[in-house]
């Protein structure tokens, strides 16, 4: 993704409130990176600490995976619609898919029973964990999270 709301893969993109940005992408991992590189790059601009900006990179790239592969089943018509508002304080991302949503209370514990020994399920559970604040919404498509600058 380029600067100032340029979109080389073809989806818009453009400014949103208080210095925030927003972006449409198709669901193609590459796109998705993309975001990733550039919120990231605020994260790091507006000087958040390196266990924060972890933290922040593994939850968004969690989500961004399950949007695009999941909430999509990775068709690339359907769009992701990402909001990102980085200041000194917080970080506040919104991701949402066009996908048909899920009931986030449905998922089960990955580190519990059954499901500890099967090699995929934990991406809510890393946003949930890293993340400040998680709330899903839109039948389980969009997800808005919050971290705190902790530097």
């Amino acid at each position: 993704m380029g600067v100032a709301g340029s979109n080389p893969r073809g989806g818009e993109a453009g400014s949103s409130a208080a210095g925030g940005w927003r972006a449409s992408i198709p669901s193609e991992f590459s796109a998705g990176r993309d975001v990733q590189d550039r919120i990231l790059a605020d994260v790091r601009r507006n000087g958040f600490s390196t266990d924060t900006t972890f933290a922040i990179r593994i939850a968004l790239e969690e989500a961004m995976v399950n949007a695009i592969k999941h909430g999509n089943g990775g068709d690339p018509a359907k769009m992701v619609h990402v909001e990102a508002n980085v200041t000194p304080q917080r970080a506040q991302i919104t991701i949402e898919d066009e996908g048909p949503g899920f009931d986030r209370s449905a998922i089960p514990n990955p580190t519990a029973g059954p499901h500890l020994s099967k090699p995929s399920g934990r991406g809510i559970l890393l946003i949930e964990t890293y993340m400040d604040g998680v709330e899903w919404s839109n039948g389980g498509r969009r997800l808005t999270m919050v971290k705190h600058n902790a530097s």
